[in-house]
């Protein structure tokens, strides 16, 4: 597959991520207060499924592993939302199955090389450790508010929420300068506007 092929991948991810951020803020800005529409959630998974791809055909593990610690977690959102039933039962059974899917697929096809994950010349092993880092950063604030979201028995997005993503996103555009990788960099550039944004509005609002 091409390079450009490739970007075009990450670049529908990010457009994904980024449409469902600017939703979440238009929704937010109207009511006055933090909500999430389930749209957030579809478009979370859509783009998490397609970014995942994109860390695969990159042979980036810090991408994969990033969108592998929230992709589940996507799906328990719509669940507590009541969306997941609504949508068709193969479509689900796919969604569920697919890392199970994907990693079947690349040992059957000998690409799946641990070598170019943690070794790639690409990515020197600090900059890996940096891009890991920033990832598990970046996505706990999703197991944050899984756990959040459990205990109320609601799907929400605390103040919790928006911090550790200001903090995550900037550490991943770091990661995204070293490594040269403009589906990263843009991506995160424009999302550290909406969760300050949203840090400022939760403020209203304190439930940490």
């Amino acid at each position: 597959m091409s390079s450009w092929q490739i970007y075009s991948i990450g670049f529908a991810a990010q457009l994904l991520f980024s449409s469902r951020l600017i939703l979440q803020w238009f929704i937010s800005e109207k009511h006055k207060k933090v909500l999430t529409p389930s749209m957030f959630w579809k478009l979370s998974l859509i783009a998490s499924f397609l970014l995942f791809v994109y860390g695969y055909l990159r042979d980036d593990f810090s991408i994969m592993l990033g969108q592998a610690l929230t992709y589940f977690i996507y799906i328990r959102n719509l669940q507590l939302q009541g969306e997941w039933k609504r949508l068709p039962k193969i479509f689900r059974i796919f969604l569920y199955l697919f890392p199970i899917l994907i990693v079947i697929y690349s040992y059957n096809n000998n690409t799946y090389d641990l070598q170019n994950l943690f070794f790639n010349e690409m990515i020197p092993f600090w900059l890996l450790i940096l891009g890991i880092t920033a990832q598990i950063i970046f996505n706990f604030r999703f197991i944050y508010q899984w756990i959040y979201s459990e205990k109320i028995k609601e799907s929400v997005l605390p103040l919790g929420f928006w911090i550790l993503s200001i903090i995550g996103s900037l550490l991943i555009l770091i990661y995204a300068v070293f490594r040269r990788d403009p589906v990263l960099f843009i991506g995160h550039i424009m999302g550290s506007f909406i969760y300050i944004r949203n840090i400022i509005i939760s403020q209203k609002y304190v439930k940490i």
